[in-house]
């Protein structure tokens, strides 16, 4: 009798672990998978020694209890360093970008002190953009565009991240995007189409390496960031800093700033990216570029605009290079080294107001709403 007792606990307790586990699989808690399995052996061993009236002396008690509770112990490890990893700051975080959708009210969209001269009708300009550039198209859509709903999910204004922006403008699903310059792979994928991209500047950035804001390295040198990525500086002890080595983290393919730092290498070969292993709907492992995290030996990088006002992260300090940092005066003056145009991208539209459109942005008028949402702009140059 107490035999099968046992054999209907073990049962329960792998029906129900498998139940949870699957869960757990699908919503990518992979790091509980230890702890959950310890914990399901261990109730059946507490049921089993329960059933077969094991627990007879104080001393089988004290060695289940330790033999549990290392075991417990030595499973909490991955979830603990999961929530640690967790709780730290990252620069690439995820902004609600319903805070910047047009004519929504209390919006953090920067206003025009005065009606804009051009007033667009039907048909508007079907618009997407980075994530960084949606602040500034939504207030060019404020200033010109007629006042309505814009979703940013669906809508004539929407906003994804580069990689889909320039998707969407290849399949001819929006007009004109906001963006960095394309990547190689992104050209080339327009070329398939027989398509070309239009790329007027509007605006001047500055591409930004950061590092948590208790390392001592403060200034790093353009050849220095160059020798950090290709993997041939491998220590902040190197440049000055703490005996620690150095967590160089980087975007996904065709992100914006990914194609920027490609750019910035030259010929110098960019390091493979540090990834994680991901559980994928379906519970499958798959493999992503790590998520920047701002461990204390870690360095990532992004566009200044996106860093200091969108996210404006304290727990992250933006390097100067070559002994010059990255601020809006430098980026005007042509200071700061690593600066570079975004733009608005078309491929041939036949919307015929998407030419007034961008004739707008970069007239002094568009131009001072570039400024005074917080870039530099291009007539600045």
């Amino acid at each position: 009798m107490r035999v099968l007792q046992t054999i209907f606990v073990f049962i329960g307790v792998l029906f129900f672990t498998g139940i949870i586990a699957f869960t757990f699989l699908l919503n990518g808690a992979i790091h509980y998978l230890n702890l959950l399995f310890v914990l399901s052996i261990s109730f059946f061993l507490l049921f089993t020694c329960l059933i077969f009236e094991w627990f007879k002396t104080r001393q089988r008690k004290v060695l289940f209890s330790t033999i549990i509770g290392v075991a417990v112990i030595f499973a909490s490890v991955a979830p603990i360093k999961y929530h640690y990893k967790m709780s730290m700051a990252t620069v690439d975080a995820e902004i609600n970008e319903y805070n910047y959708e047009p004519f929504v009210e209390q919006n953090k969209v920067v206003k025009n002190d005065k009606k804009a001269t051009l007033q667009l009708a039907e048909p508007l300009p079907r618009l997407d953009g980075a994530t960084a550039m949606y602040p500034l198209y939504a207030a060019f859509v404020e200033a010109t565009y007629p006042k309505k709903d814009y979703p940013y999910y669906d809508s004539e204004v929407k906003v994804s991240r580069t990689p889909e922006a320039y998707q969407n403008l290849i399949s001819g699903d929006v007009d004109v995007i906001f963006a960095a310059a394309p990547s190689e792979s992104q050209i080339k994928s327009a070329e398939i189409n027989g398509l070309t991209f239009d790329m007027t500047p509007i605006g001047r950035e500055a591409f930004v390496f950061f590092v948590h804001h208790k390392n001592i390295v403060e200034n790093l040198s353009l050849e220095q960031i160059k020798q950090i990525y290709a993997g041939e500086i491998t220590n902040w002890r190197e440049v000055g800093g703490a005996n620690d080595s150095i967590r160089a983290f980087q975007r996904p393919a065709d992100s914006g700033s990914q194609t920027t730092l490609e750019k910035m290498m030259g010929d110098k070969t960019i390091m493979e990216a540090p990834a994680e292993d991901v559980a994928s709907g379906m519970g499958g492992i798959i493999h992503e570029v790590s998520q920047y995290r701002n461990y204390k030996n870690a360095i990532g990088f992004t566009f200044r605009y996106y860093s200091t006002e969108m996210v404006g992260n304290k727990e992250i300090q933006l390097l100067s290079i070559d002994g010059i940092a990255p601020t809006k005066e430098n980026i005007r003056n042509g200071t700061y080294p690593l600066t570079s145009e975004f733009y608005a991208v078309t491929t041939g539209t036949k919307n015929q107001n998407v030419k007034q459109f961008i004739e707008w942005i970069v007239s002094p008028e568009g131009q001072a709403l570039v400024e005074k949402v917080g870039y530099v702009p291009v007539e600045s140059f």
